[in-house]
């Protein structure tokens, strides 16, 4: 990959961004701040001007074919990880690419893709992490920042330097040990809820697909697509 990379003081979104003035090349943009950053589904981004690394990649992954579209996601999962854990332990992704540092979250994914026939034509990475930002006011409920583990500031432009470079490098790897190995609550039983309840559960897989699997109490087997699951914090 050989990314042009832009940088711009403000957008609504960096994904819609990229996705409105991106071609056929690989690039990156990334801002100083965000009108309108959102995560998955209607879910907002709270972040302070010019304190975080808010970025979308562009890519056009035609050798991946759609049903291992899952592979991106964790590829820049622990690319995210590689750079930040240069700076702090206790780093772990929380299914399917949310960025946890033990019980707060530090940064999260939002991937659209275009699809063609059986390839992806192109796909958009957008991150937002929390580099330098000292408060949230929000009503997420456990952001935390880089400074806050660390209690000072970080180049996010570095920080960014630091993820493309490992992103490269995971991009061409079979990764899926790799990521079930730094899954959020990889070990034993924790809560969850789903549309029929709460219930207690250990991490059993993370299909190829992307799909959950889930082992309760009773020794049921449970799948689970994105956002059929919540984990209880």
């Amino acid at each position: 990959m050989n990314f042009r990379i832009t940088h711009i003081d403000e957008t609504d979104s960096t994904n819609r961004w990229v996705k409105d003035y991106g071609g056929e090349e690989d690039m990156v943009v990334w801002t100083d701040y965000q009108t309108a950053g959102r995560g998955c589904g209607t879910n907002s981004w709270e972040s302070e001007r010019g304190k975080n690394l808010l970025f979308s990649v562009l890519i056009h992954p035609t050798d991946i074919a759609v049903n291992r579209q899952f592979h991106i996601s964790m590829a820049i999962s622990l690319a995210i990880c590689d750079a930040l854990g240069q700076h702090i332990g206790d780093l772990s992704i929380k299914w399917p690419n949310d960025i946890y540092w033990r019980n707060g979250k530090i940064g999260g994914i939002l991937i659209e893709n275009t699809l063609q026939g059986t390839t992806i034509r192109r796909c958009v990475i957008g991150v937002g992490l929390n580099v330098n930002q000292r408060a949230f006011r929000s009503n997420a409920p456990n952001p935390v920042s880089l400074w806050q583990i660390c209690e000072h500031e970080t180049d996010p432009e570095q920080l960014l330097g630091d993820i493309l470079q490992s992103f490269e490098k995971y991009y061409v790897q079979d990764v899926r040990e790799q990521y079930r190995s730094m899954l959020y609550r990889s070990n034993g039983f924790h809560p969850y809820t789903d549309k029929d309840g709460a219930f207690m559960a250990a991490i059993h897989n993370v299909e190829d697909d992307g799909h959950l699997l889930l082992t309760d109490e009773d020794g049921r087997l449970r799948r689970y697509a994105f956002k059929e699951v919540q984990f209880v914090i």
